[in-house]
């Protein structure tokens, strides 16, 4: 059932559109995609500049990573209690700032606390997107939303790379990779034109909006006339679990330091992990059982359809994250091809991906549980054909251009997963909950694509692929690794089919 495009909110008699809505959600993620989809390819050409260590560089990718995934959840969390629409400004402006800044860095460090900056901004609004969707549309019209986002996803990620490529092509160095850089700022700023132009900011009104008493009683009388406690809505008090907080922040960070940093005894870390994450789940149950809100309320995982997909999403993206980094290395380093090629080949990957997300998001609802399983079964099957025509590419019979055959029906199972998952994942959740689910499944995704990558790239490597091995040795580790991801594929492939079945039971 789809909800009237044009609505109202407490505390404003203005009428807010829901296209618009979702245009100032899904515009500004296109800055942060191609900042991060193009960071990869500027690598070269900012170690070349800033004369940075191997380890420095490193940290352009892991600090990012690690910081954002352990921003998510908490700045969920605080969007469901104070309001999505200020957090996700709030978030925009960090990451506009921490744009201009790495545009203008001198050092390796300065660039790499930038970076972390850009993570936090990027981990404040990100689980905002996920809430307001949630909380603004409904049923298919939802679902058509999540259609939409991973059209843009998949367009951003697939720009991002050309972009920056073309950028160093034309200016040289050290200007491409700055103005890489600084070409989001003004992006985000026409982002936060928009959200503050579009956004209803419903319930910053009724919380800390100059007439908050005003909004907060024509709210409850809103929800009494359509026959709903407005007293049980969540978030009605300011409580941010301080403690929870630090936990789970802390369980997070000792899982992923092991993947995203390098030094000796690292994995001893993960125990750790496990004693904190458990600690922090006693925490919230006796935190709860005191009469306060948790910061996340346990209950959200009993809803079986939020577990079983972000755990079937989790394994999808321990292996299927890694895809294109060996088929980077392999094209680069071990066939010579420049970044642009690559960025070249996965162009109609792209393209397709966001044509399947858009389709698939149509059938999200009553088909999410077949479309799951067809999807990454069409990933396996690409991932092996992929394998199997590196061999006479390899051999020399057959051109390098040839890889984009089996990469490009990967996009369809990539972009039906990314629409329908997330679909299916937050069927169920509470709208009041919309931006904490948001920040849990974006999370496990981080996580998972920590530990895929480190996982899937130490098997390219222990399988003969370095500088200076033959050909075969690249195409040794390339296909070594890819059965890696296969057999993490295998095992969401496996999830979701017992998930589908539970759906027709």
């Amino acid at each position: 059932m789809s909800a009237p495009r044009y609505f109202t909110v407490p505390g404003s008699s203005r009428r807010y559109d829901r296209n618009r809505i979702l245009i100032a959600t899904l515009a500004p993620l296109v800055m942060a995609l191609l900042q991060v989809s193009s960071v990869n390819t500027l690598l070269p050409a900012v170690q070349s500049t800033l004369g940075a260590s191997t380890s420095g560089i490193q940290w352009v990718l892991a600090g990012y990573a690690l910081v954002y995934g352990i921003v998510l959840v908490p700045a969920g969390r605080i969007g469901d209690l104070v309001g999505r629409a200020l957090m996700f400004v709030i978030g925009l402006l960090i990451f506009c700032l921490a744009c201009i800044g790495c545009s203008v860095a001198g050092s390796i460090f300065s660039l790499n606390l930038m970076r972390l900056l850009q993570a936090v901004g990027a981990g404040v609004f990100s689980p905002q997107v996920t809430g307001m969707i949630q909380q603004y549309f409904k049923a298919d019209d939802r679902a058509r939303a999540y259609g939409m986002m991973g059209l843009t996803i998949a367009a951003s990620v697939a720009a991002g790379p050309l972009i920056s490529g073309i950028m160093v092509a034309c200016l040289g160095d050290d200007p491409g990779w700055r103005y890489t850089f600084a070409l989001n700022a003004p992006l985000g700023l026409a982002g936060i034109g928009l959200a503050l132009r579009w956004l209803p900011f419903s319930k910053e009104r009724r919380t800390i909006g100059a007439k908050k008493n005003l909004a907060a009683a024509q709210y409850r009388s809103a929800e009494a006339a359509a026959g709903r406690n407005p007293n049980k809505e969540r978030g009605t008090k300011l409580d941010l679990d301080p403690v929870g907080m630090l936990l789970l922040c802390g369980g997070i960070f000792l899982i992923m330091i092991p993947f995203t940093a390098s030094f000796s005894g690292r994995y001893w870390l993960l125990p750790l992990a496990l004693v904190v994450l458990g600690a922090w789940t006693s925490w919230e149950y006796l935190y709860e059982r005191a009469g306060h809100i948790p910061m996340v309320e346990l209950k959200l995982f009993k809803i079986s359809s939020f577990s079983y997909c972000i755990t079937i999403s989790a394994l999808q993206f321990l292996g299927s994250t890694s895809i294109f980094v060996l088929l980077a290395l392999y094209l680069q380093q071990g066939l010579e091809k420049s970044a642009l090629f690559t960025g070249l080949i996965g162009l109609p990957n792209a393209a397709i991906s966001g044509i399947a997300s858009v389709w698939s998001a149509k059938r999200a609802l009553k088909q999410g549980g077949a479309l799951q399983v067809g999807a990454l079964a069409t990933i396996i099957i690409s991932v092996l054909a992929t394998i199997a025509i590196a061999y006479p590419i390899s051999a020399g019979c057959l051109a390098p251009a040839w890889i984009a055959v089996p990469i490009t029906p990967l996009g369809i199972g990539l972009g039906i997963m990314g629409s329908v998952n997330t679909t299916q994942a937050m069927v169920d959740v509470p709208v009041a909950h919309g931006g904490t689910a948001g920040g849990i499944a974006q999370t496990s995704q981080r996580i998972a694509t920590a530990i895929g990558n480190t996982v899937v790239t130490a098997a390219f490597f222990a399988a003969g692929a370095k500088v200076g091995a033959p050909r075969t040795g690249w195409l040794n580790g390339f296909t070594i690794a890819n059965l890696v991801v296969v057999a993490f594929v295998l095992a969401s492939t496996a999830l979701a089919t017992t998930y589908w079945r539970r759906q027709k039971a």
